[in-house]
């Protein structure tokens, strides 16, 4: 064979060679390259998209928790307002009930006083009597003399 022939089945061998490695090799190998590419970049979104999503749900949680304390702050405001209240409530209630015992304590006190004064004009009249009988020597009527007893125990 000659140097021509020899080429020429060289020739048509490598480009044989060409078209089998276009065909078998190259295309499935671009094609499974470019599935990967496309992976990478759908990857890569995702990750930016969930970036973004994430950075939102930072900031919602950061706004939910700004709301959750001024909500807190202002129950505890309502909760030492109406502590206050109860408080008041209960100083008036009790100045009203220590009135309503010291009147009531004085109204007894002037019973007794007047009970007192009362069982004293009796003593102090039967010891009038008492010091009449001796003095007169004579047993005094205390129902015959009524009225002139009255008249001395209401002066007493």
């Amino acid at each position: 064979m000659s140097i021509n022939a020899t080429l020429l089945i060289q020739m048509i061998a490598f480009m044989l060679l060409i078209w089998l490695v276009n065909k078998v090799l190259w295309a499935p190998l671009s094609k499974l390259m470019e599935d990967r590419q496309k992976k990478i970049a759908d990857g890569l979104s995702a990750a930016e998209k969930g970036k973004h999503e994430l950075e939102l749900a930072e900031q919602k949680a950061k706004d939910v928790l700004k709301d959750a304390k001024t909500q807190a702050q202002n129950i505890l405001g309502q909760a030492e307002k109406r502590g206050s209240e109860i408080v008041e409530d209960a100083k008036v209630k009790a100045t009203e009930e220590a009135g309503r015992i010291k009147a009531s304590a004085q109204a007894e006190i002037e019973q007794e006083v007047s009970r007192a004064r009362e069982g004293l004009r009796k003593e102090v009249s039967s010891i009038a009597i008492s010091g009449a009988e001796k003095i007169l020597g004579k047993e005094v009527d205390a129902a015959a003399h009524n009225d002139m007893l009255e008249t001395l125990i209401k002066s007493i």
